[in-house]
């Protein structure tokens, strides 16, 4: 009976298999049983190490864009701050640039002297953009980008988030590519929060922990990716291993990694002034008649700092200081202005989603500021006053025929009342679209403006020409798509490129030299809808209907250039046929 029993048992393969499948389901696929089979002998994977020489190519990273260039894409969506934005811009783009010169250099990247990175320390109170700016200018840059918040970590070897694991997160946000992560940017928030207590006797253990932790990443070290406190890197180290019969040695080296710090400094302008009251009169006088915190920060020293409580080996690791400052009412009202404005261009997209269209009046996003600047809470106070104010729109119109809302003081100060009076006048609700469709056109010219103003030079370098109506058509898709401004100028220098191309390929077909006048090229990018496919079919309609007139221009009258205008798009058989006619004619 016994040997029946054991005859019914399942194999440890089907066992392993079983309890695989169990784990996988519950957990996930990155949760497996690992069995114990023979393994091949141990030879080290040398294909992943830290001495392993660079690739030349970056893939996908621009480390070609200028101070100036970065500065004028920042422009676009942060207003003030502009100290801030140009010591970043000056100062990031030099890192990166210095990266690209010392790998088209590799004797000038071996140098020992003068690599000194440029991490950097940002001081600003909370809700003035300090995560906003360097999310942006990664985006910019294509390089990964990670965002930690100090409070959480420890140093190595205590309870807590080690500092390292910053490092390893940095690869996975980079889809678990070393080769990518070294260029990115670690950022860490409520950096001030580390600093050691100033009425304290003695060491302060955790912080100063946590800061002695940070100075080898902030400078250059190596960080292993495996880790004995992760059982996912250990398991896929023993599945590489029984796959390869090597042992995979993962490392990635901090040194051009950039650390970014940022913390409200609570108190720091209070150490300030009492250094700057000790020294000369002249100086003194110039700071002590400014009543705002923000003009004592603008003078910070290593010095203060390290009284604030930070390890003067910590501080010597973030060579560049910006200062932001406080957010006014005007600030405020100058963010929700600005089309690209993260807030109103939110609330859009929320409403777009039951199919319903909102604009903002001038007076609507003023008395929006002046509220949120009641919060105290920066930037961030927009968000949580236009929930409050759009709230019962939201939740009520999507039941209803309305698909148009115009946002005007009146409702702003009491949307309770003026949902009312919209869902029980009907001419109440016909002003209402009335008053979308103007407030529609007025953020329609102020686009054209910005684009012009903030994008025309580039563009005009990239071929793009911008006329009257071509302005209309980028305006247009911004706030119908409601894209930001530098992705339709991207879009469109993308288009016309591919303009220029069907050019070529109908002078090819014809045997004559075609162009395209300015206005043809604005009557093919009105259409719509319009991509990229639609324009190479459009162009390959026009070569067939331009194909047999223009031969017999080429041929019987010498015709060797022709540009085509807006006609040649709108009626090209009948305007190829009238310029046959008018050239046989003479």
């Amino acid at each position: 009976m016994s040997d029946d029993n054991t005859k019914n048992l399942p194999s440890h393969q089907d066992i392993e298999k079983d309890i695989s499948d169990y784990l996988a389901k519950k957990y996930g696929d990155r949760v497996k049983i690992i069995g114990f089979h023979a393994q091949p002998d141990l030879e080290i994977d040398s294909t992943i190490t830290p001495d392993q020489p660079r690739d030349k190519k970056i893939p996908y990273l621009d480390f070609n864009v200028k101070p100036e260039e970065l500065c004028a894409y920042l422009d676009e969506y942060v207003v003030c701050q502009d100290s801030a934005k140009a010591i970043l811009s000056t100062k990031i783009c030099t890192h990166f640039n210095r990266i690209r010169n010392g790998i088209d250099n590799p004797l000038q990247a071996k140098r020992t002297v003068g690599q000194i990175k440029n991490n950097v320390l940002l001081i600003g109170p909370t809700g003035v953009g300090k995560t906003f700016l360097i999310k942006l200018i990664a985006k910019r840059l294509g390089v990964p980008f990670i965002k930690g918040d100090a409070t959480k970590f420890s140093e190595t070897g205590y309870v807590g988030g080690d500092v390292e694991d910053l490092v390893r997160d940095l690869v996975r946000e980079a889809g678990d590519d070393i080769e990518t992560a070294q260029y990115g940017i670690i950022y860490i928030d409520e950096i001030d929060k580390i600093a050691a207590a100033r009425n304290l006797i003695g060491a302060d253990v955790s912080r100063s922990g946590v800061q002695r932790a940070l100075l080898k990443p902030m400078e250059e070290t190596e960080v292993d990716l495996k880790v004995p406190h992760d059982p996912i890197s250990q398991i896929e180290a023993i599945e590489h291993y029984r796959a390869t019969g090597k042992r995979q040695r993962r490392m990635i080296n901090t040194k051009d990694i950039l650390f970014i710090m940022s913390g409200a400094f609570t108190e720091l302008d209070e150490i300030i002034k009492k250094r700057v009251q000790k020294q000369a009169i002249g100086f003194e006088g110039e700071i002590t008649s400014k009543k705002e915190s923000g003009r004592y920060l603008k003078h910070v020293k290593a010095e203060d700092l390290i009284a604030y409580g930070f390890e003067s080996e910590f501080i010597g690791r973030l060579p560049v200081i910006a200062c932001l400052d406080e957010l006014t009412v005007n600030d405020l009202y100058e963010i929700l202005l600005n089309p690209n404005s993260s807030v109103v261009v939110g609330k859009k997209l929320d409403f777009l989603a039951y199919d319903i269209r909102i604009q903002f009046s001038d007076e609507a996003l003023m008395e929006t500021a002046g509220q949120a600047a009641r919060e105290q809470t920066g930037a961030r106070g927009l968000v949580s006053i236009m929930e409050k104010i759009l709230l019962p729109f939201e939740k009520k119109l999507p039941s209803t025929d309305i698909k148009y809302l115009a946002v005007t003081r009146e409702l702003v100060k009491n949307p309770q009342q003026e949902l009312q009076r919209m869902l029980a006048d009907k001419d109440y609700l016909s002003r209402q679209e009335d008053q979308y469709h103007r407030l529609y056109q007025e953020e329609h010219d102020r686009i054209k403006e910005l684009i012009a103003e903030k994008r025309g030079q580039f563009l005009e370098t990239q071929g793009v020409l911008l006329t009257s109506d071509r302005l209309s058509i980028m305006a247009k898709q911004c706030q119908d798509e409601i894209l930001d401004i530098h992705d339709v100028c991207e879009i469109f220098i993308d288009y016309v490129r591919h303009i220029k191309k069907c050019e070529k390929n109908i002078s090819i077909k014809c045997g004559i030299h075609v162009t395209f006048s300015e206005e043809a090229i604005d009557r093919i990018l009105a259409r719509q809808p319009l991509n990229q496919e639609i324009i190479k079919s459009l162009c390959e309609t026009l070569g067939t209907a331009f194909e047999y007139g223009l031969g017999l221009l080429e041929q019987k009258k010498g015709v060797d250039h022709l540009v085509i205008p807006a006609a040649g798009i709108d009626r090209p058989e009948q305007y190829i046929s009238d310029l046959v006619r008018d050239f046989f004619r003479t």
